[in-house]
């Protein structure tokens, strides 16, 4: 639930802070967030993300998985009502606890990263990791979805409710609007609520258990105990241990010289190829208002529960006709077609629909007959991102290291791609704005103009595509062990402890997480 409220977050913050605008910076214009309050919402919870991302990792190879899951899940319950629950009235502690909440709301969908994928990585087996893994993923796109519907939903039912908007004019900011934004971040807690007891229930995974605990008995009951629950064939009690073949290798501490010797090439491969997704699929999030603006150009025409239902409209659209066909098409296909290939081909196609953008951007809005082409093109570049780079640089780093790193170095890949979304989402968006001074909001300075902007962004994804090919490797259908590389320590607990023998099946718990495989 960690990415589905991620999503949900990232892309309700939007009608949010229109609210916000209407409410606490009101005008004869309808109102709108100064630059430099909307930059501050959106990045302190990137920010919180980022030290999630690298906390949550670190003590998910620390203390279990299992143990720290629950918490990044608490914590993000927490913090998406205290989102929404300020008792302040006035603008400065309102803006002040938002940005608090949303910090501690990064903090646990950041964690939720490296556990999500990692867990996953060990539970599914190797045939069909890649599609499990994308398949919680995609777990975003449904939470573009539901936010957007949430939205919808109470914007028209406080519109319908509130008798009064169509006396008072169009133009008004009635006081429900201050109840509704609380109301739509308040709502991303629920579906975390309604999964807590399955997350705090669930069993350390075998590999975690074996081979960073060293408790081999105990991981082969764990499996048992997902095995029962998926109502699989049942396992006899009465298993026995293969006697050690060769003694362990001395164990190498984490960014040692031995480490960075076997695996600090894939952890810069990966870390360099999420910074950069993370870059345009971020900045991508500018266009949105771009898009909104030729149907609903006078915020005078539209009170605030109306435009609140408008960009929830635009956002709906665009999940459920890229964003969310795109991760179902990585489900479908990972396992195939395999990661390389489709991370390549996603910053390709990436890179040439944000340069057919850039060329004739100009032209798409002087002739607004063009409006849905622009729409269109837009589509695709999150459908290639999705069915693509997004995706697949999320489960890489859950498949090349070993098991008492690969939490920390998923969650430090995750934290390099939250760098490049900090420049993406921010960054972007004051560089994107007009050269010319005179066509600019309140509070916005002259930047380099869209079109320079997407050709950059356009540029980023063919380095990612060059950074693809030559340093990630192809872990489709190899365990995770081999994906680790030779002399590992893992290869040697795998020797030592042979598969378990039982009466029915035999099962490899340190080299399989699952029968199938």
């Amino acid at each position: 639930m960690g990415l589905f409220t991620d999503a949900y977050d990232l892309f309700t913050i939007t009608p949010v802070l229109k609210l916000i605008g209407r409410i606490y910076y009101h005008s004869s214009k309808g109102g709108t967030t100064p630059p430099i309050i909307y930059t501050a919402v959106i990045s302190v919870a990137l920010i919180g993300m980022i030290l999630g991302q690298l906390l949550f990792g670190f003590l998910g190879d620390r203390l279990g998985r299992r143990r720290v899951y629950g918490l990044a899940l608490l914590l993000m319950i927490f913090s998406s009502f205290g989102s929404g629950f300020s008792v302040c009235r006035t603008r400065g502690c309102v803006l002040t606890s938002l940005c608090f909440f949303r910090f501690l709301l990064g903090v646990g969908i950041g964690g939720d990263y490296p556990l999500s994928a990692t867990i996953m990585s060990e539970f599914a087996n190797r045939r069909t990791r890649g599609s499990f893994i994308a398949a919680v993923f995609s777990m975003q796109g449904f939470g573009i979805l539901v936010g957007s519907a949430v939205t919808m939903a109470a914007a028209a039912a406080f519109e319908r409710v509130d008798k009064k908007v169509k006396m008072r004019g169009m133009i008004d900011t009635p006081e429900g609007a201050d109840m509704l934004w609380r109301v739509i971040l308040m709502m991303g807690a629920v579906p975390a609520v309604l999964t807590l007891y399955w997350r705090m229930a669930m069993p350390e995974t075998a590999r975690y258990t074996a081979l960073v605990e060293q408790n081999v008995v105990r991981a082969n009951h764990d499996i048992r105990r997902v095995l029962v629950d998926l109502d699989l064939p049942s396992i006899d009690e009465d298993t026995e241990l293969g006697a050690p073949t060769r003694p362990l290798s001395e164990p190498y501490g984490f960014f040692s010289k031995q480490f960075l010797q076997i695996h600090g090439r894939n952890l810069f491969a990966c870390a360099a190829a999420w910074f950069i997704i993370d870059i345009p699929y971020y900045g991508s999030t500018l266009f949105q208002s771009k898009i909104y603006e030729p149907w609903f150009k006078n915020p005078k025409l539209y009170n605030a529960y109306r435009e609140a239902y408008n960009v929830a409209k635009f956002q709906a659209i665009i999940a459920a006709a890229s964003t969310i066909p795109g991760y179902w098409f990585t489900v479908l296909t990972i396992d195939r077609i395999g990661r390389r290939p489709i991370q390549i081909m996603g910053f390709i196609l990436m890179a040439v629909f944000l340069f057919s953008l850039a060329g004739p951007y100009d032209a798409y809005w002087n002739d607004h007959i063009n409006n849905a082409w622009f729409l269109v093109l837009y589509g695709f570049t999150f459908f290639f991102s999705n069915f693509g780079p997004n995706t697949t640089t999320f489960i890489v780093p859950a498949e090349l290291f070993p098991a008492r790193f690969r939490c920390s170095c998923h969650g430090i890949a995750g934290a390099a791609g939250k760098v490049g979304a900090i420049i993406g989402s921010v960054g972007f968006l004051w560089a994107s704005r007009n050269e010319k001074k005179d066509s600019l909001g309140r509070g916005w300075k002259p930047g380099i103009g869209m079109m320079h902007s997407l050709l950059i962004l356009g540029g980023c994804c063919l380095l990612g595509a060059f950074i693809t090919y030559f340093f990630i490797p192809e872990t489709k259908l190899t365990s995770l062990e081999d994906n680790e590389g030779s002399g590992s320590r893992e290869e040697d607990e795998l020797q030592r402890t042979g598969p378990v023998s039982t009466n029915h099946s035999s099962i490899l718990p340190l080299n399989h997480a699952s029968p199938s495989v």
